[in-house]
């Protein structure tokens, strides 16, 4: 069993920047493919990234590619995501997601992670 717990939320002015961190225990770390998602109220969750177990591979939605960066510390079991030149539509609750599958190119289905965090707020204000 996983836990996962996200941090580094909050609310920042568009262009701004923010980074979120999501701290993992209770399990191999180091083996999952680890996932950021987002939800915001009424909608689906949607994919925004995902890296690879080594940290050597990683894959981002379209509207975010080039602002967003994920990586990874195993040696400290965590993931983050830095997220610069936000927009208003970044606006969302942000959650980590862990999965023991690395299916290439289908790693952006929620379904396929086992487990997640509780979620933060991140805020662009325009």
């Amino acid at each position: 069993q996983v836990q996962l717990v996200e941090s580094g939320g909050g609310l920042v002015q568009t262009g701004g920047s923010l980074r979120l961190s999501c701290a993992g225990s209770g399990g191999t770390f180091s083996s999952y493919t680890m996932g950021w998602f987002r939800q915001v109220p009424g909608k689906e969750r949607e994919f925004v990234g995902y890296i690879s177990w080594s940290g050597s591979s990683t894959y981002y939605r379209d509207s975010v590619k080039g602002r967003f960066t994920i990586s990874r510390d195993n040696a400290k079991n965590t993931v983050y995501l830095q997220m610069n030149s936000l927009k208003p539509e970044d606006t969302a609750v942000y959650y980590c997601a862990a999965s023991p599958k690395a299916i290439p190119g289908q790693m952006t289905f929620p379904a396929l992670y086992d487990y997640w965090g509780q979620g933060t707020q991140v805020t662009v204000s325009s």
